[in-house]
């Protein structure tokens, strides 16, 4: 063995050997380190790159979704201003349909004040007025009093002012219940000045 050792030839393969195996070694070591830093370079680009994509699709939703939040704000703002719509038409609604009750109100009230003399009655209440003219003041404020004054109204309306101032006359010294009969002829004038003048012509 110990010649074996000594043979220069065995002394130049086995250094050989040596060599090649550790300059294996080196290029294994140096080859891998080489590899690593490639797959690193690759995948950091991957990344950097990924990144930047992500980046420009962050960006387009960011825009896509302040769009959205702006018209979700526009929608709300324009449904609060149809809610303040609908209550001011309501209100109004509510307004006016107090008004047309008021003015159907009023109208009743000016209908049932105002009184008219059909044509029907026109020759009967005229004969009734030229009677009630040709009494004294006293007996036309007895018979007076005793009608309602729709009826009085319209018979005082055929009369000539000269023969219904008597009467009136004699009505505010008149006893009645709640002391004299003037606040009938307070009555009874109101209606006779709210009166359609529908009287009929003389016969």
């Amino acid at each position: 063995m110990t010649k074996v050792a000594q043979n220069p030839a065995f002394v130049a393969t086995l250094g050989l050997i040596f060599g090649l195996a550790a300059g294996l070694g080196w290029f294994w070591r140096a080859g891998e380190l080489l590899v690593t830093q490639a797959i690193a370079a690759r995948v950091s680009v991957a990344v950097k790159q990924k990144a930047q994509g992500w980046d420009f699709w962050t960006i387009e939703i960011d825009n896509l979704a302040s769009e959205l939040k702006g018209e979700k704000e526009r929608l709300r703002k324009l449904g609060e201003q149809l809610d303040l719509r609908a209550a001011r038409l309501t209100s109004e609604r509510e307004e006016l349909d107090k008004v047309r009750a008021e003015l159907e109100r009023m109208r009743k009230e000016i209908s049932d004040k105002v009184i008219e003399i059909n044509v029907d009655e026109a020759r009967n209440l005229k004969t009734l007025a030229t009677t009630y003219g040709n009494l004294t003041p006293r007996a036309a404020v007895a018979i007076i009093r005793e009608l309602d004054d729709i009826t009085a109204v319209k018979i005082l309306a055929l009369m000539k002012p000269d023969a219904v101032s008597p009467i009136f006359e004699e009505m505010s010294r008149t006893a009645a219940i709640d002391g004299t009969l003037a606040k009938r002829v307070a009555i009874l004038s109101e209606k006779l000045r709210l009166m359609k003048s529908t009287k009929p012509a003389a016969s």
